[in-house]
């Protein structure tokens, strides 16, 4: 036997990228069941529960560029189990917060595998977009009836796809739609029929939710990311293709509008939905004066009053994310909450405008990201599983941005 020492072997490259291949696949496919969360638990839960806990054995890095998420999320739900203590009965208390805690770690992982390879980024949105174009088809069949049994996509006569609450499922295609719309604004003219009829498709399951909150949501998010691309692109010729094109998809939009309220049924709940307060927003004990009630008892119940409990005392839910903060997780759960949609946007917005390879993504992130805090005053988003994805992509885009800076030495 030779006394030579044998050279150092490095880890097959081959069989590492493989297996980062195959990571990102199964991180699509979780992306692609969100859109699927008829009952809970949902396959959603149970596939990215194994995945988290498959990826962190194997080696998940959570770096110190997404600190402050992974610490402001994780005491948002120690404030949660506090809230636990106020509780008598804890039927359904520990599950509510387990669920809580899965998410934020949900958010986290995203946040981590993003910033570990950009190019994740694409192919977590295309998975998006799959599972909302399939979702919205079962909600638009489903709300005319195309099929036996269609009506489990629907509730109270308004598309709800293969979700629980039509709430949830119109704000849910928001991401997916502004990704095919900057695809037409950014992208080939070729590819341009495909991504204006997934827009359409998706437009019509958003319209058909009859949620108010998706439908200003939408609306603002669109017009909001014509905005920062205006600002971005500077060439004459690029500012005149968006104009025409946003001028072009508005008009298709219109035209679908009003094709869709040639139907007695949808201008009928059309005209009641667009009402600016219904029945249940005011008077006694409607959305808004519970919000006023409950924020005053919030002010002297520090540890909160406990997940599900709000609902025992006044005659529905929150409907108020920051309500919902202080009455489920307490006074600390609702500084940490405040503070990590702060901290996430102001970081986003610095990042806004620089040319990167994630920028497009940062973008859609950012702006869902403003307009679900803007209808969390109106609606409950916790729970909402792609909200989770949608703070984990902003944040692994800006841990990105982070690392980029560090490694060119810019501000």
């Amino acid at each position: 036997m030779s006394d030579t020492a044998l050279p150092y072997a490095p880890p097959f490259r081959p069989q590492l990228a493989a297996l980062g291949v195959v990571g990102s696949m199964l991180v699509a496919v979780g992306v692609f069941l969100s859109g699927f969360v008829i009952s809970e638990p949902a396959p959603y839960e149970l596939f990215m529960a194994a995945l988290i806990g498959l990826w962190a054995i194997v080696g998940l890095r959570i770096s110190r560029y997404i600190a402050p998420l992974v610490v402001l999320i994780l005491l948002f739900n120690v404030g949660g189990m506090l809230s636990l203590t106020m509780l008598d009965d804890l039927s359904v208390g520990p599950m509510y917060i387990a669920v809580s805690l899965f998410l934020a770690l949900s958010s986290i992982f995203f946040a981590s595998i993003v910033e570990a390879r950009h190019e994740r980024l694409d192919l977590i949105f295309r998975a998006w977009v799959a599972s909302a174009i399939i979702t919205s088809l079962l909600g638009i069949l489903g709300y005319f009836h195309a099929f036996p049994g269609s009506e489990a996509f629907t509730l109270y006569d308004r598309a709800k796809g293969a979700f629980q609450d039509p709430n949830v499922f119109g704000p849910f295609l928001v991401a997916p739609s502004l990704y095919l719309v900057h695809g037409l604004l950014a992208g080939r003219i070729l590819g341009a029929p495909l991504k204006i009829v997934g827009v359409l498709i998706l437009a019509l399951g958003l319209f058909l939710s009859f949620s108010r909150a998706a439908w200003a949501l939408y609306l603002f998010s669109v017009v909001a990311l014509v905005f920062i691309m205006l600002l971005k692109e500077r060439t004459g010729a690029f500012r005149l293709k968006i104009l025409v094109l946003s001028l072009s998809a508005a008009g298709l939009m219109i035209i679908a509008l009003l094709v869709a309220l040639q139907f007695d049924k949808v201008a009928d709940l059309f005209s009641s939905r667009t009402q600016l307060v219904q029945d249940y927003d005011g008077g006694h004990l409607g959305r808004f004066d519970r919000h006023r009630i409950g924020f005053l008892m919030a002010m002297e119940k520090p540890l909160g009053i406990g997940p599900m409990v709000f609902s025992q005392i006044f005659p529905e839910d929150e409907h108020n994310i920051w309500l919902k903060s202080l009455t489920s997780y307490g006074w600390l759960g609702f500084a940490c909450y405040l503070t990590l949609i702060v901290w996430s946007l102001w970081a986003g917005f610095k990042m806004l405008l620089r040319n990167r390879p994630w920028q497009p993504y940062l973008m859609i992130a950012f702006i869902t990201v403003v307009g679900h805090t803007a209808i969390g005053f109106v609606i409950d988003t916790d729970h909402w599983r792609h909200a989770y994805l949608q703070i984990g992509v902003l944040w692994g885009c800006i841990a990105l941005e982070k690392r980029h800076n560090r490694k060119t030495g810019s501000g």
